[in-house]
């Protein structure tokens, strides 16, 4: 019988309906994990619930329907994931999103609402969760190579990830004392549910392709899950405050110039305020 290294412990995972959430929950339920589910949608996490079940019948999976920028929901999803096992190990907080936009065409809503998508709904889930958690347990936050490389119409995006990654470095510096890990997983273009319609532009991929060592465009939820199940296990166990990138070796290039793209979405008159530093508006 094949070895479960988290068996006996517990994990949460917001945003657990969504093609990432879904893939990790179901490789650290493999590993003997209990999981509980957490997004707005209960239908979704129906569907996540019964694919787990099918590949690991005696996994134990749990749901809760909650936002993850809601401190209520989120402290009650931890109360059920605890409850499970009397314990809860793993936090795996997957919210997150922002607009593909010029800079002078965001407005100062959309800005806020991509930094709490990104930053809150993981400091709720981290500032709550940690006190339950005993030595050994581990954080793991997604990030986004954008988080480290600069992408133009994705600055709300860029700031929030990387806001990100200052809490996570934050947070594993004053948790390392409770023996508490606290890093992320950075994805680069990943094929999810959200990203769908990247995968069917051929200019978008070829330029995707080009600025990707390993060759292969886009990766798969499963590579970013199995990235979280290591920094989620014992054999991260000397291993906090790190943002692993996961993205076939994009950051050792540059993100691709989309200007043509976006200008097709946003018009030729737009994109020529936006040049002279005026907002099209």
């Amino acid at each position: 019988m094949q070895a479960q290294p988290l068996a006996g412990k517990a994990a949460f995972i917001t945003g657990g309906s969504g093609s990432i959430g879904s893939a990790t929950a179901k490789l650290l339920a493999r590993d003997g994990a209990a999981v509980l589910i957490m997004s707005r949608g209960e239908d979704g996490l129906r569907k996540v619930q019964a694919d787990i079940l099918r590949s690991v019948p005696d996994a134990q999976v749990e749901i809760h329907v909650g936002d993850a920028n809601s401190v209520e929901d989120v402290r009650a999803g931890l109360d059920k994931a605890f409850a499970i096992r009397g314990r809860l190990d793993i936090i795996v907080p997957l919210v997150g999103g922002g607009p593909f936009k010029p800079f002078l065409m965001l407005d100062v809503e959309t800005f806020r609402k991509t930094l709490d998508l990104c930053i809150t709904t993981a400091f709720i889930a981290m500032r709550y969760g940690a006190p339950m958690m005993k030595e050994g347990g581990s954080i793991v936050c997604i990030s986004s190579n954008v988080g480290k490389m600069p992408f133009a119409y994705l600055s709300a995006y860029h700031a929030g990830k990387s806001g990100l990654e200052g809490l996570v470095r934050a947070a594993a510096e004053e948790l390392g004392v409770a023996g508490i890990r606290v890093n992320a997983v950075r994805p680069g273009l990943t094929r999810t549910d959200a990203s769908s319609m990247m995968f069917t532009e051929k200019t978008f991929l070829d330029r995707y392709t080009e600025q990707t060592p390993l060759g292969r465009c886009g990766g798969e939820p499963e590579d970013v899950a199995k990235a979280v199940r290591y920094l989620a296990g014992p054999d991260s166990s000397w291993v906090t405050g790190q943002s692993f990138a996961v993205d076939g070796g994009h950051e050792l290039r540059r993100n691709p110039d989309m200007t043509d793209l976006v200008t097709q979405m946003f018009g030729q008159a737009a994109m020529d305020a936006v040049k002279r530093g005026q907002s099209p508006d």
